[in-house]
């Protein structure tokens, strides 16, 4: 039987047994907690608290800016101690609410949750919007606006993205072995928002654990399968996801609910299951510290505005210099100069390293090789777009579906002449973006 994947694709070194076999450990954060009010796609939270005011773990301390947006509530107690700009993982300046934390931890007392089998769809949805849950696995989309397709009547398949293909990364790992019953808990209330649908659990081929586990756990659930799908660079990815588990295809024109498919990875359906089941909103997220430069690199679950300094401290701090901090993952995340940032819904991984490969290599000519073309996964002609783009040729671009491109890295990683051919891609593409937002 042929294996679920996708054409193209790589196999990366993963670098996953740094810290996959390790628990995850809960940190409490010593110094002030800082809440950019830009954790999501869409309009900024608006602060409801001043400077000065006390505030309770788990409570609203900015509400969403407009309907594509989140609250925000503060995971510590506190004094609120100012709104002002602070500087993020991107390198920007984004207004934010400093909370001093008091260390005492004091928590409102959450409303009543009624039973799932209680709940209307309205109020499934209602709950998730109100705990401010957001796609944690990088995006950042409203959660409430996923849930609520056009025609909900045509969602045919509800998919729980455990793949977690990205190097380096192995947060969605432990949830999967520590959290188990969250997560099928969390896909069952999903469900319970499309009559038609089943749910899918896609796992890669290098957990068996956790495909174990959770077949085990869902045998007697017969809207949901465990699907094992190859182990390969990106599977996790929404397309090729989407191909692999159900064989539907989408493009960058598209939406999954326009192939009948919802996709949400596992902290963002952890969550889901801990606003609507629990009554609790979105307050933590599980985070990577890992690379060859972290002393005891593992998993960390970590209450959003916690300082990265604080997470290096807790994983032992650096055994050697890092010459390369990278916030995500080595192939989709991004470099960062700066590590006294706050932690936010999406920061998913910190990747220290003691070698910067990308910065020796010396780009030259394309000796027309097709290695690109071979792992694309959006089936295009990276070295082509990347030619369009330096020459800001827009419409050869468009023309040769430079919007198709995911970003993924795959080209850039076998490309022999060592162009930066994905970060070439990318500029173009949010060029164009751009353009189409205005």
């Amino acid at each position: 039987m042929a294996k679920l994947t996708f054409v193209g694709g790589i196999h990366p070194y993963d670098g996953k047994e740094l810290s996959k076999d390790k628990p995850i450990k809960a940190v409490l954060p010593k110094g002030d907690l800082v809440y950019p009010l830009s954790q999501h796609i869409g309009a900024p939270a608006k602060p409801i608290v001043a400077k000065g005011d006390h505030v309770l773990t788990g409570q609203m301390i900015a509400e969403a800016g407009g309907f594509v947006s989140a609250p925000i509530y503060a995971t510590v107690s506190g004094t609120v101690k100012a709104i002002e700009p602070r500087r993020v993982v991107t390198g920007d300046n984004v207004m934010s609410i400093i909370i001093e934390n008091d260390g005492l931890y004091e928590e409102v007392e959450y409303p009543a949750v009624k039973p799932l089998d209680e709940m209307t769809k309205e109020e499934i949805i209602e709950r998730v919007k109100d705990a401010g849950v957001v796609g944690m696995g990088g995006a950042g989309f409203p959660t409430f606006i996923k849930l609520s397709p056009k025609e909900p009547e045509k969602i045919d398949y509800v998919i729980a993205n455990c793949a977690e293909c990205e190097p380096y990364l192995t947060s969605d790992y432990r949830r999967m072995i520590e959290e188990t019953e969250k997560l099928v808990e969390g896909l069952k209330v999903s469900l319970k928002l499309f009559d038609n649908a089943r749910g899918i659990l896609a796992v890669e081929d290098n957990k068996p654990d956790c495909v174990e586990i959770l077949k085990k756990l869902t045998k007697d659930e017969p809207r949901i399968s465990v699907k094992a799908l190859k182990t390969k660079y990106p599977q996790g990815a929404e397309r090729q996801l989407i191909y692999a588990t159900t064989g539907r295809k989408i493009n960058s024109s598209m939406l999954p609910a326009d192939a009948g498919c919802v996709v949400n990875n596992v902290d963002t359906i952890v969550a889901i299951y801990h606003a609507v089941i629990e009554g609790k909103p979105l307050m933590n997220r599980i985070v990577t510290v890992t690379g060859d430069a972290v002393a005891d690199p593992r998993n960390f679950i970590v209450r959003i505005g916690t300082n990265y300094h604080e997470l290096i401290e807790e994983a032992g701090g650096f055994k050697k210099d890092p010459v390369k901090i990278i916030s995500g993952g080595p192939m989709m995340g991004f470099g960062i100069f700066d590590l006294d940032v706050p932690t936010t819904k999406t920061a998913s991984a910190l990747l220290c390293l003691t070698e910067d490969d990308v910065s020796k290599m010396e780009p030259s000519a394309c000796i027309n090789c097709g290695r690109c073309v071979d792992v694309c996964p959006g089936r295009v002609v990276p070295r082509l777009l990347a030619d369009y783009a330096e020459n800001y040729n827009e419409e050869a671009f468009l023309a040769h579906d430079g919007m198709e491109c995911c970003e993924c890295g795959c080209c850039s990683y076998v490309c022999p002449a060592k162009r930066p051919l994905t970060q070439t891609i990318k500029s173009m593409r949010k060029m164009q973006l751009a353009k189409r937002k205005k």
